[in-house]
């Protein structure tokens, strides 16, 4: 099996940020491709309602956010190919598949905390979900203890 196209899942938190350099450092010993992809959940909008803003403004302004951060994750991998970026907006897990599906990724490395609810302790709710519906092999990389 060979990786020639890596999917790094990534949000704003230091678990995202050790499994993008897990992924980042996985295509450059590989020489493959790399993209990544971020969810907007519009549930957390409609979760939120003491913000002040629509959940259509919520939304807008957490996609500007989400952009501005796969151009850091982007420039942090300096892959050549440059790193192919992915804005979604949905239940997390399910679009990173979809990703993964449409892009056609190779394999996808995510983070987990490791947090959650007794059946996800040992691995978070959305990288838990990735894991038994991705279309390919799905590096998960755990928070350090």
């Amino acid at each position: 099996m060979s990786f020639k196209k890596v999917l790094i899942a990534v949000d704003e938190s230091a678990f995202a940020a050790r499994a993008a350099n897990a992924g980042i450092e996985l295509a450059r010993s590989l020489g493959a491709e790399v993209a990544f992809v971020t969810v907007v959940d519009p549930s957390v909008a409609l979760a939120a309602p003491d913000s002040g803003l629509s959940a259509d403004q919520w939304i807008a302004m957490a996609q500007r956010d989400a952009k501005e951060l796969l151009v850091a994750f982007r420039e942090r991998a300096a892959a050549k190919p440059p790193a192919l970026e992915f804005v979604e907006t949905g239940k997390p897990a399910a679009r990173i598949v979809e990703v993964a599906i449409t892009w056609p990724a190779d394999v996808i490395v995510i983070g987990t905390h490791g947090g959650g609810t007794v059946s996800n302790m040992l691995l978070g709710s959305v990288a838990q979900a990735v894991l038994h519906h991705a279309p390919c092999p799905v590096l998960v990389v755990r928070a350090q203890a």
